[in-house]
Parts: C-alpha cells; structure tokens; sequence
C-alpha cells in the first residue's frame, strides 16, 4: 500500500497525545495537525501555480518550522531547508538554485538575507508569529507518493552542495522503516538538537515520531552543555546526531550521576567504536551507529550481535562493496587482533547498489550531478566501505577519503579513529596534502580543549603506541585548532581544510627526523623550504 506523509499526519488527527514539546510550550498531535493545516491552507492560495512549489525555511529548529513541514505534506508544497550557517553569495546562489515561491524566517533570517539577490521578492517573505485563519485538516488530492515534499541540501564536506530530492512516499517509508530500525515506539519522547535543515533531524527522528505519534522535543541549536539538563528537562528517551555532536558531549565535564537520566538510545552517524563504548558506559545510552544518506535509504540491515563499528548486513544482494574500476566486487577485509584492516588496498572499495538506479530520486536541476550517481543500473553512494569475513559491513570514510602514501592507499577515517581515543582531542579530520616528490602525505586537523597545547598530548607516544595505525599512517602534519570548521549539521568541512593544507593560520606541527614520529612547530621560513622543494621537483602544480 502507498503511503505519503500527508496520510501519516492525518492519522494524527484527533491525537490528544503530546506530539511537539518546547522549553516554552506544548502542542498535542491534533493541535500540531490543526496548526500545519492552517498554514497549508494560506500556501495554496497563495501559490503561483505556475512555478515549482517550493518553500523555504530559514529558521532554528522552532515549532513553525514542524509546522510547515506539515503544512507542506498537506498542500503538496516542498520544503527547501536553508542553511543559516551560510553566508552572502554562497548562501545566495543555493537558495536561487531552488527556485522558491515563499520564505518563511525571522528577523535574525530577515537579517542574514539582507542585500542578497535570491529570487524572492520580499512581500513573499512569511515572519514567524503570523495568523494563519483555522482550517479543517485536509490533504491536496493531487498528492501522492511521487509528490516532491523536501529537497535537501547536502553538507558539501567535500565539494559543493546539491539539492537531493526526497519524495512523500519515500520520506513515509523511511518513517515506518526508522521506526522498526532504530526502536522508535509511542512512548519515546524524541530529542531534535540536529537543525531541521539537515536529513537526519527530519528522515531519522522528525518522520518516524509522527509514524508512531512519539513526542518530539525541540532545542533550537545543539548545544554540549545543554544536553543532559533537557534530556532530564523532557525525559527525553531518544535522539539523532551527526558530525562532532558526540564528541563534544563526551568533551564534557564527567560528572558522577552523569547516567542518572532517561536515556536509552540513539542514532547517528561518525561515532567511533569508542566513542560508542564510552558513551553507553558515561550515560547509559546506546548509540546505533548506522549508515545513511539523503540520497539513498535501506541499503544496510542492522543485524543482532554485530561486531565493533559494524554497521549491519547488506539489505539485498545487489548492495556490495566494489571495485569501480574493475567493477568487480572486493574481497572481505582481513582484521588484525586490534581490528585493523590489514588488506586495506583491496578490501577497501565504494559501496554501491547494482540495482539502485531506479530508487535514486536525483538532484533538484542537476543532470551533471545526477550522472555522477548513476552507471547503468548501478547507484554509487561516493562512499568507501570494506565487509568482513562474516558479510558485516564498515563504514571506510568518503570516497575523497584515499590518502595515497609511498604507493598504498589509506583510509583517512580510520587514522581519525586513532586519534579520536586521545582524551585531550575532541574532533579530529585526516586527509592527504601532496608529497614535494611524489603521492601524498597524511595531514591530520585536531580541536584540543581551550587549555591543551601540542607538546601536553604527548602525540608521538600515543601514536606509537597503537599498532592499528600501521607504519604510514602517523600524520606527517598536525594543524592544532580551538575549533575546526563544520557544516551546519556539525560534520567537518574537510575539503576547506585539505585546500588550505600546511598553509594556513593555525599553527601547524611537522614530522621532524628519521625513526618515530616528533613533531616541531613549522615557520613561516620552513613553509617557504617546503615551497621550493616542490618547485625544484616540478611539483608545483599540487600546490593550492
């Protein structure tokens, strides 16, 4: 049977149980319903019907933005997230891509649009606060499963954002499977701290709490310190993260009835095998680590009794980790005792679906895009992967994530793991900065707390110290930073990173001798002798 998001809202109606929660105030389901519903209705009459459908939310996770996402499951509009982390032109040039008719903000949006041309005239600008007249909550009988209902801006980690397409009905499947996937029942009061812009707050907590009419709980921006006061505040049972988010939780002060709380689990992405440990064991909580994109849906099966940092089985046969240049499929990793892939160079490959061409629902007006997705039948995620002997697959890192070393291939990812275990790093990002002769040598970005320097790490120790690292993956360069650049959504902008490289203006750390790694802070000077050796070697070009 075809379901759309429309039809879960509607089931909403009536529902006297709390549904959308605020530190200010409370609306049960039917009330959230009834408010989507009045704002539905303003939308279709407003409504060029000439031009696409779309709405464009520039606000902080705040209940106007729940209600048009309701508001747009209802009229057949699309929700366009804007990022708010972004700035002047680029900011600019991603809402004009997505053609929007209105966009609904507040003053603090109001003023961070505020001489940008983004093809919406201003009498079209909707303010928080506003009236909307009642209306009987009703669905546009035209929508159906095909219906357009987000596009979501990916967080261009690594290039430039596209505007992935989500459908009613796959955002209504999502929602029923979410639900069975991570535990999401009635009685889960759910936590949305990730922004309302990003996939994971809406796909991974939002849907499936209206499938099953949990309650859902708003703070405005995540905040670190703030987290376990509103889980207690709430009762707060589950949550969703991305990025840095779990990072900076367990970056907090520890305190001793830290696992006095309400919490039992969660989902998320980017969460180390020991941050997962760490946080179970701190909080009580157990974080599912899972695999997902705004793109694609149900390629991973989690799976009982998975192993460390495994994220499941694949869903069908035809989601297999490949070789794209032979197009053949890679044979199973072999792990060492500490889990380290010791055939990374041909264990390691994309994840792929030779059947997920039909499922992928494209890039909002980006054919370019869309042809990087598809080979024939095949979907390509863009996403490095490796299975073990018993078929369970790992996450590897982003398909820009090979760091070539002295001819061998390294996963940035798990060099980021190693480093993540030093308690004095909070986040940390790997990736390859070119070699004055030939390849590539590994850089690693640290954020340390306000109080560590370099030399308190003890860096070289530790790292000798962790035989999962391998003899190259020790990072040739240290960047130590008080706070690395990250998306909206909390996940690092490594490619910003890898483009500044050793030039940048945080104080960046060199391997210096032969023999263990030691490490010497780089002048201006030893930059410049750096220069030359790639100009004297003709390498010049790799230079950015």
């Amino acid at each position: 049977m075809s379901e759309t998001v429309a039809d879960l809202l509607l089931a909403r109606r009536g529902d006297s149980h709390p549904g959308l929660r605020t530190r200010k105030s409370s609306w049960t389901w039917d009330e959230v319903v009834r408010e989507s519903a009045a704002r539905a209705a303003w939308a279709a009459r407003h409504a060029d019907p000439g031009k696409p459908f779309h709405i464009g939310v520039l606000l902080k996770n705040v209940p106007d933005y729940i209600f048009w996402l309701g508001a747009a499951a209802l009229c057949g509009a699309t929700i366009v997230g804007i990022n708010s982390t972004k700035r002047g032109e680029p900011l600019a040039a991603e809402v004009r891509h997505a053609d929007l008719q209105f966009v609904v903000t507040d003053p603090e949006g109001l003023e961070l649009l505020d001489g940008l041309d983004i093809g919406v005239p201003r009498d079209r600008f909707l303010l928080t606060g506003g009236e909307y007249p009642p209306a009987e909550p009703d669905r546009d009988p035209a929508v159906t499963e095909i219906t357009r209902m987000l596009l979501l801006f990916t967080s261009g980690t690594t290039g430039a954002s596209k505007a992935a397409i989500c459908s009613q009905g796959r955002l209504a499947r999502l929602a029923r499977a979410n639900c069975a996937k991570y535990d999401i029942r009635r009685r889960d009061v759910t936590y949305c701290a990730m922004p309302l812009f990003h996939g994971n707050a809406i796909m991974a907590l939002w849907a499936p709490s209206l499938a099953v009419g949990a309650t859902v709980c708003l703070a405005e921006t995540f905040s670190a310190t703030g987290f376990l006061p509103d889980v207690r505040h709430y009762g707060i049972t589950f949550f969703s993260y991305v990025g840095k988010a779990i990072s900076y939780i367990l970056a907090t002060p520890e305190r001793p009835d830290d696992n006095r709380n309400t919490l039992t689990h969660a989902f998320g992405t980017e969460a180390s095998p020991d941050d997962q440990e760490e946080f179970l064991k701190r909080f009580g909580c157990r974080l599912i680590e899972a695999y997902g994109s705004s793109e694609s849906s149900g390629m991973i099966a989690l799976a009982p009794d998975m192993p460390p940092g495994a994220l499941g089985r694949p869903a069908r046969p035809a989601v297999q980790v490949v070789n794209t240049e032979t197009r053949s499929p890679c044979p199973p990793a072999l792990l060492d005792a500490r889990g380290r892939v010791t055939n990374a160079e041909e264990a390691i490959g994309e994840l792929v679906d030779t059947e997920g061409a039909a499922r992928f629902e494209g890039y909002y007006n980006n054919p370019q895009a869309d042809a990087e997705r598809i080979s024939g039948d095949w979907y390509l995620t863009g996403d490095l992967a490796f299975r073990d002997a018993g078929g369970y697959l790992y996450f590897a890192g982003r398909s820009g994530d090979w760091i070539r070393v002295d001819g061998e291939n390294l996963s940035a990812l798990l060099i980021e793991r190693v480093l993540r275990r030093h308690p004095g790093i909070v986040a940390a990002a790997v990736y390859g900065v070119p070699d004055p002769r030939s390849g590539d040598q590994v850089m690693a970005a640290i954020e340390t707390h306000r109080s560590v320097r370099l030399d308190d790490l003890e860096l070289p120790d530790f790292l000798t110290r962790h035989e999962d690292l391998g003899t190259k993956g020790a990072p040739r360069f240290v960047r130590v930073c008080r706070e690395l650049p990250a998306t909206g959504s909390g996940k690092i902008r490594k490619k910003e990173l890898q483009m500044e490289g050793w030039a940048c203006d945080d104080a960046v750390y060199r391997w210096a001798g032969r023999g263990g790694p030691s490490y010497v802070l780089m002048t201006e000077e030893d930059k410049a002798v750096l220069r030359e050796e790639f100009r004297k070697a003709g390498r010049e070009r790799f230079l950015r």
